[in-house]
């Protein structure tokens, strides 16, 4: 027998571990198009109902847009449903390279290549780029797909602590005897929402002759003035080396992601990066839609002024109701808990409230940093904050988490 009873009561007395820590997450089963507003059943089985969702990455609302579906129906006829192949072989179409032209263009870089998502881009790039002689400097909170990616590549690995930029400098005096050194961030950091110092960054990087990198994929479409980027918001746009990126967050909300930046780096992605040589294309109908999606944001700047409105009055309606929240400048707004099982509890407690919003805790964060990160949309409406808000008061009169902070917190309900 290939799966024995021991095997098996291993695994579930894991899960029951789990369980038991209460550190198991469930999913939902959502039965409408992405929105605001969404249909939900949970438990499993349970009666549908509908709730207001913050917990969603759709932060421009166009993952449903009347005209973004049109144009992936169109692109589904006119180019069909797949490519059944990888890129070098016969997976590329027109609208693939046309779409790498206005992603460049957008993120102003030098060139672009798609690839299958910001997963596959940031699992591909470091190894395609760097060696042995080579050291990837990393902030310490960059997404786990960044930590995976480097994994990956034959170079020396290293960290600073979180937006620390005494300490990267340190770092880059240390490694100066390093052939090529490559400073790695997000641009807004998804558990928490505050954006990365790339000013200060992209200053280190020319001091110190070191590349920087950096993922945008909690910004590309609605950060910056025009919604390019971290980097235009840290008034360096144009000057980041590599930005991997996703279609599947601001910029229409499907699949899809890519690696832009200086032609040589992008050049060498195309040439060695595993998960492009070895991972079918990004899907036609996804290409059209995204293409429809950069039209819609390239000279209306609309959605994204709504989003940061709506950013603004969440963040001081939380902060009002005396929530511990963590400070930025993204619709990335973590209502910090710190207690696993509170924040499960306080999430299963807004849904009855009609509110969608997902506790976050170990490993997705840090032990005793427990969250129920919410996020804003442009598709959200004053309405719909306003009953979100509401939903929050009650919840955390019931907990008695009001006007609490971290301290208070943990000796009440623990870590």
């Amino acid at each position: 027998m290939t799966y024995s009873t021991p095997i098996r009561e291993g695994y579930r007395q894991e899960l029951d571990a789990i369980r038991e820590a209460g550190l198991f997450k469930q999913e939902r089963s959502i039965h409408s198009p992405q929105s605001a507003g969404i249909r939900v059943e949970f438990p499993e089985g349970a009666p549908e109902r509908d709730v207001i969702n913050f917990c969603a990455n759709n932060y421009l609302g166009l993952s449903s847009h009347p005209d973004v579906i049109a144009a992936a129906h169109a692109g589904l006829d006119a180019r069909g449903y797949g490519m059944s192949s990888v890129r070098f072989i016969c997976g590329t179409q027109d609208i693939h390279h046309q779409l790498e032209r206005k992603l460049t263009e957008f993120l102003g870089t030098e060139d672009t290549l798609l690839f299958p998502s910001c997963m596959d881009a940031n699992a591909g790039v470091f190894e395609a780029v760097l060696d042995a002689e080579d050291v990837m400097i990393a902030d310490r909170l960059v997404h786990a797909s960044i930590v995976d990616g480097m994994r990956l590549a034959p170079a020396v690995r290293d960290t600073y602590k979180h937006s620390d930029m005494k300490h990267l400098e340190r770092k880059l005096q240390e490694h100066q005897d390093k052939r090529r050194r490559l400073i790695i961030t997000d641009g807004v950091f998804s558990m928490d929402g505050d954006l990365a110092k790339l000013d200060e960054i992209v200053a280190l990087a020319r001091q110190y002759d070191a590349m920087v990198f950096v993922d945008d994929s909690h910004a590309s479409g609605f950060i910056g003035r025009t919604g390019r980027g971290t980097h235009e918001h840290c008034g360096v746009f144009g000057e980041i080396d590599i930005i991997t990126t996703t279609l599947g967050k601001g910029l229409g909300g499907a699949s899809g992601g890519c690696v832009s930046g200086r032609a040589e780096i992008v050049e060498m992605c195309r040439q060695k990066a595993r998960p492009y040589l070895f991972s079918n294309t990004v899907a036609p109908m996804i290409v059209a839609g995204t293409l429809k999606v950069l039209d819609l944001i390239f000279t209306d700047t609309s959605r994204r002024d709504k989003l940061e409105w709506n950013t603004e009055y969440w963040r001081q309606g939380l902060i009002d109701l005396g929530f511990d929240i963590k400070q930025g400048d993204s619709p990335i707004v973590p209502v910090m808990l710190y207690n696993a099982k509170l924040a499960q509890d306080v999430s299963r407690d807004l849904y009855d409230e009609g509110v969608y919003a997902i506790g976050f805790f170990f490993p997705v964060v840090p032990k005793a940093a427990a969250r129920i990160r919410t996020q804003l949309s442009a598709a959200h409406d004053k309405e719909h904050l306003d009953k979100g808000l509401a939903a929050f008061a009650k919840v955390g009169a019931k907990h008695g988490i009001l006007g609490l902070g971290k301290q208070e917190i943990v000796d009440r309900f623990g870590t």
